[in-house]
Parts: structure tokens; C-alpha cells; sequence
């Protein structure tokens, strides 16, 4: 009697083993994808913010620049002006 109920147990021990072996790889497995998933999503978001960053700052250059340039053409216009009246 014991015999065959260890010719049973033990095969099923093992069987109930791999199933649990198993589960818990595929659980490591569903974690890991998606840990890599939120990485690549919070490396899109910084590098999009790097890039938001850098594209204001050329942005802010360029309409200084442009300001400047708007300045300096209307300073000639007055002292145009200017010279004309006298």
C-alpha cells in the first residue's frame, strides 16, 4: 500500500514542481518585459525633454538675435531720419 502510494506521490511531487517552475519563470518573464517597457518609456520622456530643452534654447538665440538685428536696423533708420533733418 505505501508503495504504490509513493509510486503516485513522487512523480506527482515532481510533476507539481515543473508546473510551479514554470509559473514562476513565466511570472519573471512578464516582469522583466515589462520593467524593459517602462525603462524604454521613461528614456523616450527624458530624451524628449533633452530635446524640448535644447530646441527652446536655439529658439531663444535666435529671437535675441533676431530682436537685435531689429534693434540695430531700426537705430540706422532713425539716425537716417535724423540726418535728413538737419
Amino acid at each position: 500500500m505505501h508503495e504504490h502510494f509513493f509510486q503516485i506521490l513522487i512523480p506527482a511531487s515532481g510533476l507539481i514542481s515543473g508546473l510551479i517552475g514554470t509559473y514562476v519563470g513565466l511570472q519573471n518573464r512578464a516582469l522583466l518585459a515589462e520593467v524593459h517597457k517602462e525603462l524604454a518609456e521613461l528614456e523616450n520622456r527624458i530624451i524628449a525633454r533633452i530635446n524640448g530643452t535644447y530646441v527652446r534654447a536655439t529658439e531663444s538665440v535666435l529671437r535675441e538675435k533676431n530682436l537685435h538685428d531689429r534693434l540695430d536696423a531700426l537705430t540706422e533708420e532713425v539716425r537716417r531720419l535724423a540726418d535728413q533733418q538737419a
